[in-house]
């Protein structure tokens, strides 16, 4: 190769390197420019609930059970302004790419078609007092997501937490830098199944290219990918099981032809480029760098849409899990998924880097 053509490839990637360090940081500022709109109009009791210190607690806590069962840190989009409202949402459409944003806000909407489908049971008698009583008491309810500061957007260090049932957005800016996991979506039901909403499926990409990546293995792949127990109930990292997904079970990305390969990208694409494009290219680029061969998938329950089922994307640097057997009915229609960055949720790593460069 000559010293012009490697001349000419080491500029390119200077050029990428500049523009992606540039873009991440307009990124990030595009961010904070709504959010101090936000942050700068909450009333003095949306500030004791919504503006919270950047070291307090709730911060690095998640959960997606109904605000009935959990309560949140934050303050409700029921108890914000119109106003207040429409700045959320330009928050949140320039932190996620549209297909991200539009997962986020059906998810909070299926709270309300939730309400509505119970309501009807209720009237049709096909439930009883008891149980509706404790269907209501579970506070299902799109003004039932809270939004919640963690210092301010002018900070240095700062976050931000949308969290309620079924969603748990973090975000977590330390100077240039930004965390986004853990980032959690669920769906109750999976797929909606009456009225003008039937066959609805917020969640389904996630579904069916996990269900097309194992039922394009061999049975050879398929025994060595599925581990022979019960579907759980939940994803394995759930937010009060306490576990962590440290042994590797399953089958390599080494192990898998160029489709099959393809497909677990895509599933990894899925779940990473519900950021803005700029973010997603990041933290994409990380993943396969970190190298597609080491990712190991793994498998639990039938390779059928219609039966309980759970995967698993376990990288380097990641977990991807989706479990479709979750709540109380314990069928194949309620689902549960979650992105996470090891060793650097809520920023951690970065974090402590900044905190180990401030000391001197």
């Amino acid at each position: 190769m000559s010293n012009k053509l490697h001349l000419i490839i080491f500029t390119l990637f200077i050029l990428c390197f500049a523009y992606t360090l540039k873009s991440q940081t307009t990124y990030n500022y595009e961010i904070k420019d709504q959010a101090v709109l936000l942050y700068n109009s909450f009333s003095s009791m949306q500030n004791i609930s919504g503006r919270l210190n950047f070291n307090d607690t709730a911060r690095l806590q998640w959960n997606n059970l109904p605000v009935g069962l959990r309560a949140r840190a934050g303050t409700s989009i029921g108890n914000m302004t119109v106003g207040q409202r429409k700045l959320l949402h330009r928050i949140l459409s320039v932190s996620l790419s549209s297909q991200g944003y539009l997962k986020a806000t059906s998810i909070m909407h299926l709270d309300d078609l939730l309400n509505r489908y119970y309501d009807t049971l209720f009237y049709k008698k096909e439930i009883n007092d008891t149980t509706y009583s404790f269907i209501q008491s579970l506070l299902w309810s799109h003004k039932n997501y809270y939004f919640a500061f963690f210092g301010q957007p002018t900070d240095t260090v700062w976050g931000y937490k949308l969290e309620g049932h079924h969603l748990s957005i973090n975000f977590t800016f330390i100077n240039d830098k930004l965390c986004v996991t853990p980032f959690f979506i669920g769906t109750d039901p999976a797929e909606y199944e009456s009225d003008v909403y039937a066959g609805w499926r917020v969640l389904g990409q996630e579904e069916d290219l996990g269900l097309k990546l194992i039922q394009l293995f061999t049975p050879a792949q398929q025994s060595k990918a599925t581990m022979n127990t019960k579907v759980p109930q939940d994803i394995i990292t759930a937010a009060e099981s306490g576990k962590r997904l440290v042994d590797n079970w399953g089958i390599l990305g080494a192990a898998m032809n160029e489709k099959q390969k393809a497909v677990m990208q895509y599933i990894i694409r899925e779940f990473v480029f519900n950021l803005e494009y700029d973010k997603a290219v990041v933290e994409y680029d990380k993943i396969i760098k970190a190298g597609i061969d080491k990712i190991y998938f793994g498998w639990i329950g039938a390779y059928d849409e219609n039966k309980p089922h759970y995967y698993v994307l376990n990288g380097p640097t990641f977990i991807i899990e989706f479990d479709n057997n979750g709540g109380p009915r314990n069928g194949a229609n309620h689902i549960h998924a979650i992105w996470r960055e090891k060793g650097n949720e809520y920023g951690e790593d970065v974090l402590k880097k900044h905190y180990q460069m401030e000391k001197h």
